[in-house]
């Protein structure tokens, strides 16, 4: 039963991100679709799904192509330096562009793996990786943060624990959160 278990739970891994990504293309197609009906392009149904799936991977061919440009970086820089300025919106965007770059993109924070001693007296560890190692700032010398995240789920818990409580991990970051995020079902690599 355990085998069937981690296989359902691979299988889950790989289905998950394949059925958002094509649940968002299908209403972005659905988009594109909706707006050759609303204008009475054509009467034709199969005209209209070409049409639909042309537009679709034009945009997002686009998108891609816009997104990587010298200019589209610095118009991005400036709007989202307003967006970390305005007064209610900057609690909202802030937290959620640290945690998405957190995870995703070339500025990943979760990179250094480590083992937490959480109960001395049990020898009790987690996995866990630090994401500050200079407190000094709060006052808290000799401690580090490091950010426990739990099975199943994207939330986690930061915990402040004595820095010689933590031991570095030589695992892969990607490997080691993926093993953890998955209850320790998954083969690390």
């Amino acid at each position: 039963m355990t085998g069937f278990i981690r296989i359902f739970i691979q299988g889950l891994l790989v289905f998950i991100p394949l059925a958002i990504t094509a649940y968002v293309l299908v209403k972005l197609f659905d988009i594109f679709s909706s707006f050759f009906s609303f204008i009475n392009f054509t009467d034709v149904d199969a005209v209209k799904t070409v049409l639909g799936l042309v537009l679709t991977v034009t945009f997002i061919f686009l998108l891609g192509l816009l997104a990587s440009s010298y200019i589209f970086k610095h118009i991005f820089t400036y709007f989202e330096e307003k967006l970390e300025n305005a007064p209610f919106i900057r609690h909202i965007y802030s937290p959620v562009k640290d945690f998405t770059n957190a995870f995703m993109g070339n500025k990943r924070k979760f990179n250094r793996p480590v083992l937490v001693l959480i109960e001395p007296t049990a020898n009790l560890h987690q996995i866990g990786f630090i994401t500050n190692d200079d407190l000094e700032h709060f006052g808290l010398k000799e401690m580090v943060s490091v950010y426990l995240p739990l099975s199943y789920s994207l939330s986690g818990r930061l915990v402040i624990v004595p820095a010689n409580h933590v031991k570095p991990m030589s695992s892969n970051p990607a490997e080691t959160m993926k093993f953890v995020v998955t209850g320790g079902v998954s083969d690390v690599e």
